[in-house]
Formats: structure tokens, C-alpha cells, sequence
């Protein structure tokens, strides 16, 4: 079976889908909006409560060496842990997320999960308003997330490692695991093949 490719000008390698959405479109150079369906999610509940939920859409692509990608994330948000999101994967079972939430007390919040057989999940930081800038450095064997109230000052939200023998994709996904569905747009996506110089002032 043939795999659709997704070209979206901003990035140098083409993207496929892991999971597809309800709907998807690009528009112009930078610009994506993903809709997820109802009660979708990647997460694997570290309780092991419950089953794990791996029907998120996600669309990503194969990066080589260091790089920096980001995009304005913007969510319509509507019910508890829909989100925007981008993603690292490396397999089912180890992958990652930087994502835009909505929480249970009715907040936006960055949000970060990373998922080594079993997921953990970080609380950040409230975001006023229903749109963050969100950001992947790939730093060596690492990883760094940060995140943007205004596309300029970014703030450090963790730095880890997917250990795994082949480069962990790169890219984008949307979920609504208690919702009807999430749509979710990402605007001025940039991708820089640069090392990041400082993880902690994001510069």
C-alpha cells in the first residue's frame, strides 16, 4: 500500500501520516490545520488503567542532524485534553509530545509527555488565550521542548533522550480524547537545521 506524502513548503523532507485525521488541509508555505476526530489520543496510561490510545493523527517526517522546528499553534478548544501538538516518534512504544491543552480546570496549558513503554505527563505553564508558539530542538542525541508566549522569548520546558538506534520523526498531531474532535491550526512553521546554543534560554 502506497503511503500519501504531504509536502508543506516551510520543511525539507516530506510528511506522512501515522494516523490519519478527520480532515486536513496546507495553505500557502507554512500553514497546516489538522482536525482530530472524536476520542482521540496518543498517551499510554503509566497505571496501566487502561488500554493504550493510539489514534491520534499524527503527520510527521524523517529529519537528519540537528534541527529547530516550530510553528504557532492554535487550538479550538471545547473539551477537556483537546490539544495541538508536535511530535517525536520513534515507535508505538517511544515518542514524544510538546502540546497546547486544554486542562480540567477550563485552562490552555503546555503540556509535555514523554513515552518510554509507559507515558509520563508534565504540567507547564497557563497560556492566556487559545494560541502558544511551540518548539522541538534536536541537540545532539537529545531532545529539548520550549515554549512561546510571543514568538520571540522562548521558555525551557524539558530536555531527554529517545533511545533508539534509528532518528525518532518529527512533526504534528492534534487529539480530543474525551471531545467530539479538536481542530487545530499551525502557522509560521519554521524549520532550522542548527544546533541549538543554549537549552535554557532557548537561544
Amino acid at each position: 500500500m502506497t503511503v500519501e506524502q504531504v509536502r508543506i513548503a516551510a520543511l525539507p523532507m516530506p510528511l506522512r501520516w501515522l494516523a490519519e485525521p478527520q480532515s486536513w488541509s496546507v495553505a500557502g508555505d507554512a500553514s497546516l490545520l489538522v482536525a482530530a476526530g472524536p476520542r482521540t489520543d496518543r498517551f499510554i496510561d503509566p497505571r496501566r488503567s487502561a488500554e493504550p490510545k493510539l489514534n491520534a493523527p499524527v503527520l510527521v517526517g524523517d529529519p537528519t542532524g540537528d534541527y529547530l522546528l516550530s510553528a504557532r499553534v492554535t487550538v479550538g478548544f471545547a473539551a477537556t485534553f483537546d490539544a495541538g501538538v508536535l511530535a517525536l516518534h520513534a515507535s508505538d512504544r517511544l515518542w514524544a509530545k510538546l502540546c497546547f491543552e486544554y486542562s480540567p480546570h477550563g485552562q490552555a496549558m503546555v503540556v509535555s509527555v514523554v513515552t518510554r513503554d509507559v507515558s509520563d505527563d508534565c504540567n507547564s505553564f497557563v497560556v492566556d488565550g487559545s494560541s502558544v508558539w511551540l518548539r522541538i530542538a534536536r541537540v545532539g542525541s537529545a531532545f529539548a521542548f520550549h515554549a512561546s508566549t510571543d514568538g520571540g522569548s522562548w521558555s525551557f520546558i524539558r530536555h531527554f533522550a529517545l533511545e533508539t538506534d534509528s532518528e525518532p520523526a518529527v512533526g504534528f498531531a492534534a487529539q480530543s480524547p474525551l471531545g467530539e474532535g479538536c481542530a487545530v491550526s499551525f502557522e509560521e512553521i519554521a524549520y532550522d537545521a542548527v544546533r541549538l546554543g543554549d537549552l535554557r534560554s532557548g537561544e
